[in-house]
């Protein structure tokens, strides 16, 4: 259904930071998710030199949202200083709840609740718990209505070990219930769909780790990245990526998801935890901090597709962006696509450059156009930096405002796939200049 929507005023990104990105059940497994979104916003203020009391509002994304911190965002805002009279609240879009951060903070600057927010998203998979089967619940609430010896016995004998088989909660959510898949399966259907080959999916993969490093290597990551202390040791770089992957090493690995398939643990993104924020203002709150802006957000777009080909998202997102603004993908001049597999990514450039698909799934009379692969995640992505769910979009929008500053370019363009088939897709610009 075609919808006509008001442009909101261009927002500003002053800047921000994120934590490491570290590999699951690692260095990070003790902190919390709350405790990784505080290190990144406080990471952020310290880094702009903006006081906890000038922010007007706080929101994040995440997804797995902690028990002991149902509006995640709140407790964020409250450790990191921000004043209590201050408003946060907590936002959920899968993988793209980073990025439904910052629009949800540009709707509040736009009706003018606030002019000065913090946007950040964060997610701790490591601490999604294990949880005790429906069986089990059911036997334990049982046990506590039963009174005296004899009916206690009786309940007793009624136990059995398998109610402990535990049920793994993180599997669970990767598993999408209306269409039963994994997101992996789903990848796996655009491999097929799109004739991706195996040694394809690797060489996307080796690219992303040797990218990753060389942007660790000549410090450009070093500069978006806040360090963590955890138990005395201090975390400051990501460590999902290998500088020394190969092709061989990913060759070995086998298909995860189907029987001859080929997406490997290897070519697609890593479970990981992390949290990221931006602090995003309109351009008079902006003018007031007395900071420059790092770059100006003009316009997004949030799409919806079958949930069993929910990689693709980003060609449906970038689709409708386009619409919106009348903009041509030959405007943009750096692009980044959340790599959660490299089949959906690959999938998502085929797309993109097919007419016969852009007319029969989009009603367009030609195709969108091709993305050069030496303008797309040219630091490395998912594959080699990891996915923390809530996080990833916000460390999208991060990462490309400050390629767009390294090169020298104007515009990007920021899109993800999200879980559940959905796209989102994000129109930068570095600095402002009237069109």
């Amino acid at each position: 259904m075609e919808t006509t929507r008001r442009s909101l005023v261009p927002l500003k990104v002053l800047g921000g930071k994120r934590t490491p990105f570290v590999k699951a059940f690692g260095a990070f497994d003790s902190l919390d998710a709350d405790a990784l979104g505080k290190i990144a916003l406080t990471g952020a203020l310290s880094y702009l030199q903006l006081p906890a009391d000038r922010i007007d509002e706080v929101v994040f994304g995440n997804v797995a949202t902690p028990v002991h911190a149902a509006n995640i965002a709140r407790v964020i805002a409250i450790e990191s200083g921000v004043p209590q009279d201050r408003p946060a609240h907590t936002v959920s879009r899968n993988c793209a709840s980073g990025m439904e951060s910052i629009v949800a903070a540009w709707h509040a600057i736009d009706e003018g609740r606030s002019s000065l927010i913090a946007a950040g998203g964060v997610e701790s998979m490591s601490n999604i718990p294990f949880q005790y089967s429906k069986q089990f619940q059911e036997w334990m609430i049982n046990w506590k209505k039963q009174k005296g010896f004899v009916q206690q016995a009786t309940h007793l004998a009624s136990f059995r070990p398998s109610m402990l088989q535990p049920v793994v909660a993180l599997q669970v959510g990767l598993t999408d219930p209306t269409c039963g898949l994994n997101m992996g399966e789903t990848a796996e259907i655009l491999a097929e769909e799109f004739n991706i080959s195996r040694e394809a999916q690797d060489e996307f993969a080796l690219e992303s780790h040797r990218r990753t490093a060389a942007a660790w290597e000549h410090s450009f990551m070093k500069g978006e990245v806040t360090p963590v202390t955890v138990h005395g040791k201090v975390v400051e770089q990501d460590n999902g990526f290998r500088a020394k992957q190969s092709m061989e090493a990913l060759a070995k690995l086998r298909p995860v998801f189907k029987k001859n398939g080929s997406v490997t643990a290897g070519n697609s993104s890593q479970l990981t935890d992390g949290g990221s924020a931006l602090i995003v203002a309109s351009a008079e709150a902006a003018q007031r901090t007395g900071i420059e802006p790092i770059g100006t957000i003009h316009a997004y777009a949030v799409a919806g597709l079958d949930p069993k080909r929910m990689g693709l998202g980003p060609v449906y997102a970038i689709h409708k962006l386009l619409q919106q603004t009348g903009r041509q993908l030959g405007d943009f001049e750096l692009f980044e696509i959340n790599e959660a597999f490299a089949a959906q990514v690959l999938a998502c450039l085929e797309a993109l450059s097919s007419e016969h698909f852009c007319r029969e799934h989009l009603g367009r009379e030609q195709a969108i156009g091709q993305i050069p692969r030496d303008r797309l995640n040219i630091n490395g992505g998912a594959i080699a930096l990891g996915h923390p769910l809530g996080a990833t979009g916000n460390r999208l929008i991060l990462t490309l405002l400050r390629g767009l500053k390294e090169k020298g370019l104007r515009h990007g363009l920021a899109a993800l796939c999200i879980g559940g088939g959905q796209g989102m897709a994000f129109w930068l610009e570095r600095h402002d200049v009237s069109e």
